[in-house]
């Protein structure tokens, strides 16, 4: 399901901006869209989004992959500089292989890491090759 799908306040309908997609988006509405490489394979969905309390920025999107229906997928916080909307086809992209997908730093769903640590957050970015 995609942004505009789970628009149920209309904030999508007005288009004010001058850029492809929305300038500024509800976190209710990007949770479960679909992410995709830049080789049309999908990755998996949007499960949650992580906000950083003392910016106010979104840090991560935790994308779920694998598994059937919800059992044995993994999670990966995945640092938000690291998608790209694709406004054409209404979903995120990830620039990543899926196999070095299914290679990152994960964890499974009754075991989150400590996503405030720094060592951890240097790991994830170190993977994905973006800044903290």
């Amino acid at each position: 399901m995609n942004y505009e799908e789970r628009d149920t306040y209309g904030i999508y309908k007005a288009k004010s901006h001058k850029g492809p997609g929305p300038s500024i988006m509800g976190a209710d509405t990007l949770i479960g869209n679909d992410v995709y490489n830049h080789n049309n394979e999908a990755l998996g969905e949007i499960k949650e989004i992580m906000l950083d309390m003392s910016s106010g920025k979104v840090d991560y999107a935790v994308l779920s992959f694998g598994g059937f229906l919800g059992m044995g997928e993994k999670l990966f916080a995945v640092p938000w500089s690291s998608l790209t909307l694709d406004t054409k086809n209404k979903r995120f992209l990830l620039s990543i292989d899926k196999e070095h997908l299914k290679q990152a730093p994960g964890f499974d769903k009754d075991n989150w890491p400590d996503m405030a640590s720094p060592d951890w957050a240097k790991g994830i970015h170190t993977y994905y090759s973006t800044k903290p």
